[in-house]
């Protein structure tokens, strides 16, 4: 039985092209894009989140500064958000402060927050979601993990304890007695706990689509 050949003159044709088929899930299509909108949303509902962990305040009789949830809430933000972010989550938890609605500690609200003792660990917040960010996201290590999240507390430090002495007039031992050192041991298991949590929390949010930017 004689074979067939290709004719001479026939074109070579291109190996047909395998098709790559990508199943996603409802949720991962919805959050696909990160279009303005949605960033938006993400951003709101973390600063509403800030919020909520600053209704966590304790007084302390001796310190013009309370002991509040807001660093725990600021490094998971940063963590799970990502650093960029993270930051924005802040700003815009700062601005929706300032226009009145009362998010700060103890429900309280206005420049004149900003402006009084603790105005310095507030600001702290934004560099603080940064280096959580940066540092303390689920793929680290979970010594770099913890490292990075008891980083970005000590930036909340080192920004509102100056603040605090320039604004009560407190020397710098004084200030530190009252804006560090009573804080110190609550904020480290703070961010042991921020550093155990971050996984799970990442998980969770790679299933509706979010990543860390």
């Amino acid at each position: 039985m004689a074979s067939i050949q290709p004719s001479p003159n026939a074109p070579d044709l291109p190996p047909p092209r395998r098709r790559s088929v990508f199943v996603s899930s409802p949720a991962s299509r919805l959050w696909s894009g990160h279009t303005v909108a949605w960033e938006v949303a993400l951003v709101l509902a973390g600063s509403i989140f800030l919020a909520l962990t600053a209704r966590i305040s304790v007084t302390l009789p001796f310190s013009p500064v309370p002991i509040t949830g807001q660093t725990l809430g600021v490094m998971l933000v940063g963590a799970l958000y990502g650093p960029r972010r993270g930051a924005l989550t802040v700003v815009a938890y700062l601005l929706e402060g300032l226009a009145g609605a009362p998010v700060f500690s103890a429900g309280r609200a206005g420049i004149g927050v900003l402006l009084g003792p603790t105005g310095g660990y507030i600001a702290g917040f934004i560099p603080a979601a940064v280096v959580a960010g940066a540092l303390a996201g689920a793929r680290r290590p979970v010594w770099l993990r913890l490292t990075g999240m008891i980083l970005a507390v000590l930036t909340v430090y080192l920004i509102g304890v100056p603040r605090l002495a320039i604004v009560t007039g407190a020397p710098p031992a004084v200030a530190v007695g009252q804006g560090l050192l009573p804080f110190l041991l609550g904020d480290f298991l703070k961010a042991g706990l921020a550093a155990g949590v971050t996984p799970a929390g990442t998980a969770l949010l790679a299933r509706l689509g979010i990543a860390p930017r």
